[in-house]
């Protein structure tokens, strides 16, 4: 990868430049479903978006709780210049077990203020795979969603995850 492409994935209104724009302390609540309709959880979250490998990559790191149980989980977040997609791989305590989710998006995307990401999952019935998409939308600079859907082997989504954050200052 030439450091020209990623400096001018870094300016303004491009997917580097989004990706750092993640970088701060955040605070907020997490709901989470287990059927679509029925919240199963409203907990708060706190989590920490820090910039790694020279701005590269954006590792979210996050705590919280699930039903009183802690919950603790990471995600990486980037942008894979050579293939023109954003990129995330994805652990948790509670959905993600011993497993690593690996997602990603389509190509060529439109750069605003978020994007999203897909992947699958390991049906521990035996069945089909099962997906999962992950969207991330910056609402202005101090606000940020993170959504997570449960893809049924049919392509039915239902929302998971849900969490809304705000910024923390300093």
């Amino acid at each position: 990868m030439h450091d020209a492409a990623l400096h001018s994935s870094l300016a303004a209104g491009g997917p580097h430049h989004l990706l750092h724009r993640l970088v701060g302390r955040w605070e907020g609540r997490v709901r989470t479903w287990f059927e679509p309709d029925a919240l199963a959880d409203d907990s708060p979250i706190r989590g920490e978006c820090r910039a790694v490998l020279g701005a590269r990559f954006v590792q979210h790191e996050y705590e919280t709780c699930l039903k009183g149980a802690p919950l603790h989980g990471v995600a990486l977040h980037g942008f894979d210049l050579q293939a023109r997609r954003f990129v995330t791989s994805w652990v948790d305590e509670f959905h993600m077990g011993t497993g690593v989710m690996l997602l990603e998006g389509r190509p060529d995307p439109e750069v605003g203020s978020g994007f999203e990401v897909a992947g699958s999952y390991a049906d521990p019935t035996g069945g089909p795979r099962w997906g999962w998409r992950i969207g991330l939308e910056l609402e202005g600079d101090d606000r940020l969603a993170i959504t997570h859907w449960n893809v049924t082997p049919g392509g039915i989504a239902a929302r998971a995850i849900e969490i809304r954050y705000v910024r923390v200052p300093g």
